[in-house]
């Protein structure tokens, strides 16, 4: 019993309006219809405040969120494989001040 199996072709291509951003504050939102991801900058003057902008939001339903999530996992396990062990214990780092380039 073979089977047939066609492979897909994927063509990607960036749309006239496609823009990149650096974000260090993301916030999940989350209803029975999607995922909201909100992207921000953090910054702080101080280690009493820290002030958030948001300038993006990305809606994406529940199967597209999970295999996100699946994707960020996989690529998560090798950058540590390659570059060691991330640690999200804060180490009272002050975000940096103004815009981050």
């Amino acid at each position: 019993m073979s089977q047939n199996l066609q492979q897909t072709q994927l063509n990607v291509a960036q749309a006239p309006d496609f823009r990149e951003v650096y974000a260090n504050s993301v916030h999940v939102r989350v209803s029975v219809w999607d995922f909201q991801l909100v992207f921000g900058l953090a910054s702080s003057e101080s280690p009493e405040q820290v002030n958030i902008r948001n300038h993006s939001a990305v809606f994406l339903s529940p199967q597209q969120a999970k295999a996100l999530w699946n994707v960020l996992g996989q690529n998560l396990a090798q950058y540590e494989q390659a570059f060691g062990e991330l640690n999200l214990e804060p180490h009272g780092h002050v975000f940096p001040s103004g815009p981050v380039n």
